[in-house]
């Protein structure tokens, strides 16, 4: 993947249209799966330098799709965003403590998506790692 590639994993096309899109108009080039196992194969073989997932997918959800990721050497350091309708403050807390860097509910703002795959995406901004030192 290009080195601002940004990995969608949702089930629902419309989701991944509307991420695309928002995404793309940021510059970066976007790879989508409709669920874990597509999303795991994506990563695996060219790792993004964000991953939004969706907790709630068909096969492979989110969060098995996290624990394969972490598991990998070559996937475990992928920033990896939970996108998802689960809404409520202990969702927000049990997605961080399985290993999400982020979280981010349904239906969510353009402007707060942005930014935050912008913290996690742009190496060149802030600090190496590429979250800013706000």
């Amino acid at each position: 993947m290009p080195a601002n590639s940004i990995l969608i994993a949702d089930d629902f096309d419309d989701t991944r249209e509307l991420l695309r899109l928002l995404l793309e108009t940021e510059g970066y080039t976007i790879r989508e799966a409709r669920d874990g196992h597509e999303a795991l194969v994506e990563a695996r073989n060219d790792a993004p330098v964000v991953a939004l997932i969706d907790l709630s997918m068909p096969s492979l959800d989110g969060w098995s799709l996290l624990k394969e990721l972490r598991a990998d050497a070559s996937t475990r350091s992928i920033p990896c965003i939970a996108v998802t309708a689960f809404a409520a403050n202990q969702d927000r807390q049990r997605a961080l403590d399985a290993g999400f860097d982020a979280y981010i509910s349904k239906p969510f703002r353009a402007k707060e998506l942005i930014e935050l795959v912008n913290r996690f995406g742009r190496k060149d901004e802030g600090s190496q790692d590429g979250k800013r030192n706000d």
